[in-house]
């Protein structure tokens, strides 16, 4: 739509409406000076984890989710078009995270995979053959990476991690389960975790090449936890759930 620019300041109401439905081009002297397009901020799109604000939205671009980062001092996450605010983790959540991390690295120190904490993204691409074809951005609690040269030059990592934990709390748990189950699998992490800290076990899921479940187990407190995917990794859950200070 074009208007000239004395219509636009005598109506600026009724075309600033009309944005939801088409851009308005403002003209002067009977050339185009200007265009206006309709514009929606990325908190829009915001799920808050801490209230359970889960609601019907379209997807967000990835620039879009990257500009809500550098305007804020808070951790996102963006999976599937959405982006999803992260709270701050308990004590008791830390420790547990920190035993997972510690055992890990303990039993990979001789090869060429590390056990890493959040904060650091991870770029993941679901089905899709490059990042820009999917575009997620996860911060699990813990990730094993064996290809550091997938880190790319701001420092963040953007592939495909061989194990990933996550452990559950009051305001992830139904995303820890669900969603990131989901993009788990169809990113083709090998390996995925979910750490109960409430019943003290673990869900372990296991998937092959082509990206379907292998294996789905539950290990109790006491039980030993054996991966699918790291021969001879065996870590002792009583470790892990041990509140160590």
């Amino acid at each position: 739509m074009k208007v000239s620019s004395t219509d636009f300041q005598n109506a600026v109401g009724k075309y600033l409406a009309l944005l939801e439905q088409e851009p308005v081009i403002i003209t002067k002297n009977g050339r185009s000076v200007a265009k206006l397009t309709s514009y929606t901020d990325p908190s829009d799109f915001l799920v808050n984890e801490a209230k359970g604000e889960y609601r019907a939205r379209s997807q967000i671009r990835y620039e879009e989710y990257m500009d809500l980062v550098e305007r804020s001092d808070q951790r996102y996450e963006l999976i599937g078009g959405e982006i999803y605010l992260l709270s701050s983790p308990s004590f008791h959540h830390q420790v547990l995270v920190r035993n997972i991390c510690v055992c890990l690295q303990s039993l990979l120190q001789d090869g060429p995979c590390q056990a890493l904490t959040a904060p650091l993204d991870v770029r993941l691409y679901g089905w899709g053959t490059k990042f820009s074809e999917d575009p997620n951005v996860v911060q699990p609690d813990v990730v094993v990476i064996c290809d550091p040269e997938r880190v790319t030059d701001d420092g963040q990592y953007e592939g495909i991690p061989t194990l990933i934990a996550e452990v559950l709390s009051p305001t992830t748990r139904g995303r820890d389960l669900i969603t990131k189950l989901e993009l788990y699998r169809r990113s083709g992490i090998q390996e995925y975790w979910i750490v109960d800290p409430d019943e003290e076990a673990i869900s372990q899921y296991s998937f092959d090449a082509r990206r379907e479940p292998r294996n789905i187990r539950i290990i109790k407190n006491g039980e030993m936890l054996e991966s699918d995917v790291f021969e001879g990794l065996r870590l002792d859950t009583a470790s892990l759930f041990m509140k160590r200070t």
